[in-house]
């Protein structure tokens, strides 16, 4: 403890919370959510729980600040939530049977669940707030813990129970608004991705159980992510597999087994049967793409013996039913259809669609939507997602305006989800090397290391000039362990305060290039910042030296790239 004049203030050693011993051998594992750990960013209480260490919340913050600039800039509000929801509003939107949700009960009775996404709570909300049509278009949003009852938490920070997460939507009055909004979003969360430097991808992308019309994903690209991504090399479409259309590069070859999936369409009149190659991944939103999303989609996944059970109850002469065969492209006569269930039927009544596909895309097939060039499949991490969610939830809710002709309409909404602590452990993911983490500058929990043998005048000299906040290894740490921890952090930059190369400061580059400006600052000024550069060559890594009263000026030009 410390007195002052405010009185007494508590001073954490930095020793506390710096890395533990065996680094190293994290860093050759290659597991990153152990590495994070190791090396001090976060704690694992138990699976899908971690707590925030220092430096990790230093990155949690950073990336926050990244995405509520950009939301701010394109007119959203920042409010905040309550963590609690009550199950009244889950049950008007038929979502409260959510496995995945933490559900608790109060001292009188009431249902709760702990929030894993406020689509409910908001549109209750903003159904308070918004009475006009003057008051639209609205654009809400809030940073804040999310809980989700995984399973089978994985992946550290990726598919955790707790989770930080930016979540805005948005209300309007037609439909027309409501699409204007979803494409200017896309390109904030095009901007929000660029500022984290890290390459990204845009992909048109399956709404899934939160509902809606459209959605667009982001990712990054990573060999271990769980979400699989196709590209095509002619017209560049990019979508992730439950939105991938592909087209066989031999149509008609399959010869062995035929799966068979039945289901209904949306008056349960008509029994739809999908015949697929049973080697083969049954897609069902290219199925509904092909019966113009006449569907019963609630009965997906009840299997093929329940469908039948309810296609009979309604249709109690099958001899009369009609029903509708769906041949996948890759089939042909030769290949070996399971056996038709209804024993008594009448051949008129059987209508036949051909030539569509019905199946998960494979690496190496044509694209579905040019026709002309392939599909290459690569591994990623979804990171942000873009919903247009139309009617889904405000209907349900009764969230209306009064319009111009005091009529009232139900407001159309989008949702737009950026998981801020997923994103950490990504860019970790992504970014890291051979030697350790290897963060973005915006990202890193320092941006610059200081580093030296021994504290001297000359290190106090360039402490005082550095404006950035520099991360110092621990009191009695060497000059080549405190490098060595410095890249193992991931800091983009080390400063080195050493006898030989003083009066100059030396500056090790430690972060990846995502642009290469400074070498235009660098022939302008080299002279006057007595600024030296010498490129990384024999596994030494490029460094830069100036003198001490330019270094701010020359580190601030560095990290513009990093």
């Amino acid at each position: 403890m410390q007195g002052g004049p405010g009185g007494f203030r508590l001073v954490l050693k930095r020793s506390l919370f710096t890395p533990a011993k065996g680094a190293s051998a994290l860093i050759k594992q290659g597991n990153t959510h152990e590495l994070l750990q190791g090396l001090g960013y976060i704690r694992q209480s138990q699976s899908g729980l971690v707590h925030w260490l220092p430096l990790g919340l230093r990155c949690l913050r950073n990336v926050e600040n990244i995405v509520r600039k950009r939301m701010d800039e394109c007119g959203g509000q920042e409010l905040q939530l309550s963590t609690l929801s009550p199950e009244t509003l889950w049950q008007r939107t038929g979502r409260w049977e959510n496995k995945e949700l933490f559900k608790l009960r109060d001292a009188k009775g009431r249902n709760y669940c702990l929030s894993a996404t406020c689509e409910e709570d908001v549109t209750w909300l903003m159904s308070e707030c918004l009475e006009s049509y003057k008051d639209l278009p609205s654009l809400v949003y809030q940073i804040g813990t999310k809980y989700r009852d995984e399973l089978r938490p994985r992946g550290g920070l990726l598919r955790s129970r707790e989770f930080l997460m930016k979540d805005a939507y948005s209300f309007h009055a037609d439909s027309q608004d409501a699409m204007q909004m979803f494409h200017k979003m896309k390109q904030v969360y095009d901007q929000i991705f660029t500022d984290l430097k890290v390459p990204f991808k845009s992909a048109a992308a399956d709404c899934g159980s939160i509902g809606g019309e459209l959605s667009r994903e982001y990712h990054y690209i990573h060999e271990k992510g769980e979400d699989v991504l196709y590209s095509c090399n002619s017209c560049r479409q990019v979508s992730n597999v439950e939105m991938c259309a592909s087209i066989p590069t031999e149509p008609g070859q399959h010869t062995g087994a035929v799966a068979v999936a039945y289901a209904l369409n949306q008056v349960h009149d008509t029994l739809l049967c999908l015949y697929y190659p049973a080697n083969r991944t049954l897609n069902w939103n290219l199925a509904l793409s092909v019966m113009d999303n006449d569907i019963d989609m609630t009965l997906a996944n009840v299997g093929n013996d329940r469908v039948l059970e309810l296609f009979l109850e309604q249709n109690t002469d099958p001899m009369f039913s009609s029903v509708v065969r769906v041949m996948d492209s890759r089939l042909n006569s030769r290949s070996q259809f399971p056996d038709f269930p209804l024993q008594t039927y009448l051949k008129s009544n059987f209508s036949q669609l051909s030539g569509h596909s019905l199946v998960h895309a494979t690496q190496g097939e044509l694209c579905g939507d040019c026709g002309k060039g392939t599909l290459d499949a690569r591994n990623s991490i979804e990171v942000g997602h873009c919903f247009y969610l139309g009617r889904t939830y405000s209907e349900a809710l009764g969230a209306a305006v009064r319009m111009r002709t005091n009529e009232t309409t139900t407001l159309e909404m989008g949702c737009y989800g950026i998981g801020i602590s997923r994103l950490v452990g990504a860019i970790a993911d992504v970014t890291r090397d051979s030697q350790g983490l290897c963060w973005p500058s915006c990202v890193a929990p320092y941006k610059v290391s200081l580093n030296y043998a021994g504290e001297d005048e000359n290190v106090r000299t360039v402490r005082s000039l550095l404006s950035l906040e520099p991360y110092e290894s621990p009191a009695g740490t060497s000059l080549g362990a405190s490098l060595q921890l410095s890249q193992q952090l991931g800091i983009p930059l080390s400063v080195i305060v050493g006898k030989k190369s003083w009066p100059h400061v030396e500056i090790e580059v430690r972060g990846r290039r995502f642009s290469d400006t400074w070498r235009d600052e660098h022939r302008k000024l080299h002279e006057h910042y007595g600024w030296r550069a010498v490129p990384a060559a024999d596994g030494a890594r490029e460094k830069h030296y100036c003198l001490p009263e330019h270094l701010d000026a020359v580190i601030a030009v560095l990290l513009r790239d990093l």
